[in-house]
């Protein structure tokens, strides 16, 4: 078994996995780690599978028949490699779980699997992101509470919305270019080390797209490790092409899975509040938008927040 086994899962983005797996293998055959790279692909209808299959033959494919969703399509991957009590010393050091909307840039991968082996109690790490244009992507997040969500759902001053009030790390941080600790990194870039794997099980499968990068995070940290961003492992995010097909049920994804994560790891009267909050914020948004779809969306998420607020 190599070093690290890699997981990319794909819909419907072609020429962007194409783009990432090349900048993965080309980082990969410079810099290492020695890896093994899995991809799972959730039924696309644009051949993805088959353009991977052609282009990267030494990958291990899987061209799901149905549309697993993030969690389900990552936790086949490692059930393939062996995970679920089946691996044992077969199994890798670590697992990177890389989106198909990124391209690596050079050392990046390398630089993530030293971070997150200098340390005995780092159990998760992720890359200093960036937007296609080259401008800062914020890549790491403090958990969710009640003010991020005030300030996603109502009106709030412009300045809270890029400050730890918001859940954002400053940029010194990410400028100083050492590893610093986290709540949780994005899902774009989630490397983690064997035990930590074999300790909490992989993604919760309740949620199909969107948060469960969050709730494992919580989980993570929750069974003792510790979680870190490293700013010298430098990755393009293009950010949201694959949900961004589909906006109206990505919309219903996404706030389908919030209340989930606030009902698991809030308390009753917290979990209770937020729900009442994301109604109000819901139905403001279904009122003002001139989109039918989207409006049927945020009102679908309106009943939702409002059946067990």
């Amino acid at each position: 078994m190599a070093d690290l086994a890699v997981v990319v899962v794909t819909w419907n983005v072609r020429a962007l996995a194409l783009e990432a797996l090349r900048t993965l293998f080309a980082d990969l055959e410079a810099h290492g780690p020695s890896a093994e790279v899995y991809v799972v692909d959730c039924a696309s209808g644009d051949g993805t599978a088959e353009a991977i299959a052609t282009t990267f033959p030494q990958v291990r494919l899987t061209a799901s028949e149905e549309n697993l969703g993030f969690a389900r399509a990552n936790n086949l991957a490692l059930r393939q490699m062996g995970f679920a009590g089946q691996g044992g010393s077969a199994l890798p050091q670590a697992v990177y779980l890389l989106n198909p909307d990124t391209l690596t840039r050079p050392g990046a991968t390398r630089a993530l699997f030293a971070a997150l082996l200098a340390h005995s109690e780092i159990g998760l790490v992720g890359a200093r992101l960036s937007y296609g244009d080259g401008t800062f992507q914020h890549s790491a997040f403090r958990f969710p509470g009640l003010r991020q969500l005030w300030i996603e759902l109502f009106p709030a001053p412009a300045r809270l919305y890029d400050s730890a009030f918001n859940g954002r790390y400053p940029r010194r941080l990410y400028d100083a270019g050492k590893p610093f600790s986290v709540d949780f990194v994005l899902g774009a870039t989630m490397m983690l080390r064997r035990e930590v794997v074999e300790q909490t099980g992989g993604f919760d499968e309740q949620f199909f797209m969107y948060c469960e990068e969050i709730d494992w995070a919580w989980r993570i940290q929750q069974a003792g490790w510790r979680v870190k961003c490293v700013p010298a492992a430098e990755v393009v995010h293009l950010a949201g092409r694959s949900a961004g097909q589909v906006q109206a049920r990505s919309v219903l994804n996404l706030w389908t899975s919030r209340l989930r994560l606030y009902d698991k790891h809030y308390p009753a009267w917290k979990a209770a509040l937020a729900r009442r909050m994301v109604a109000a914020g819901m139905a403001s948004r279904a009122r003002k938008s001139r989109d039918p779809l989207l409006s049927e969306a945020y009102r679908a998420v309106e009943k939702l927040a409002r059946e067990r607020s």
